[in-house]
């Protein structure tokens, strides 16, 4: 299926690894330029060397630390040099293992800046851009601790709770520009700091893979965890013509784990 990004302007945060590199590389595979923004410069910059190798396509590793006006700035103004943003896929993000009452003020406002702030301000920056090329999508990677909680991440729980709302208010904004605003709640999803965090708790020599299928049996129906690249390719979709009747919707990609409807 062709779905016309060849030559679109893509930004995707938080790009240098995970969900973000499976994303750019999605975009990338479709003829996408892509503007990939993570805070590693040596990191992210092998990342977009690596997706232009592989695909042939044009990208720029930009160091940015996203929860700053600063950082987003930058990315904007970037994303300016290349004629401007079509897309935004709003990635950038973390865990955190701190109770309500552990966690101190300052740590709530560093993921708020990381998972909010970050979102308003490039949404805010690029939507200018995207309006002068006549439309765009943004995209918001929430998470489904957003509406299932998780009582050991009550900061990250909020935040992407924050997030998800954010997304449905935008999209009434920004509809009327021919921007598209959705927002994608992901669910057991196999990254490198799942793995990491499999091998650490399984320790040396550990069956860190079946720890690993252990989580899956006992959250996802579906008893395995998602893929990247199964991801990524339901971000590229949304973001593409395609979904053009998709807007201010979220989407649970999480192999059945969602207990809700």
């Amino acid at each position: 299926m062709d779905l016309g990004l060849d030559g679109k302007v893509a930004v995707v945060t938080g790009a240098s690894k995970g969900i973000g590199l499976g994303v750019s590389r999605a975009l990338a595979r479709e003829g996408a330029v892509v503007l990939m923004a993570a805070r590693d410069e040596a990191r992210v910059a092998a990342a977009a060397r690596e997706v232009s190798a592989e695909f042939g396509t044009e990208t720029l590793g930009l160091a940015a630390d996203v929860s700053t006006a600063e950082g987003c700035a930058r990315v904007v103004e970037a994303a300016r040099e290349f004629g401007g943003a079509d897309i935004l896929v709003n990635n950038a993000g973390t865990g955190s293992n701190e109770t309500v009452l552990e966690a101190p003020d300052e740590k709530w406002q560093a993921y708020w800046d990381l998972h909010v702030m970050a979102a308003v301000r490039l949404a805010r920056g690029l939507a200018p851009q995207m309006i002068a090329r006549g439309g765009g999508a943004v995209l918001n990677n929430a998470s489904i601790c957003a509406v299932q909680p998780l009582w050991y991440e009550p900061i990250y729980n909020v935040t992407k709770a924050a997030l998800m709302m954010f997304s449905k208010t935008l999209s009434t904004e920004l509809i009327p520009h021919n921007i598209r605003v959705n927002c994608i709640n992901p669910g057991l999803i196999l990254t490198p700091d799942w793995e990491n965090t499999a091998r650490e708790l399984s320790g040396p020599g550990g069956d860190w893979q079946g720890y690993l299928q252990s989580v899956a049996d006992e959250h996802a129906p579906i008893r395995r965890f998602g893929t990247v690249e199964e991801l990524a390719d339901f971000f590229v979709f949304l973001c593409s013509d395609r979904a053009s009747y998709s807007v201010g919707s979220t989407y649970h990609v999480d192999g059945g784990m969602l207990r809700t409807i």
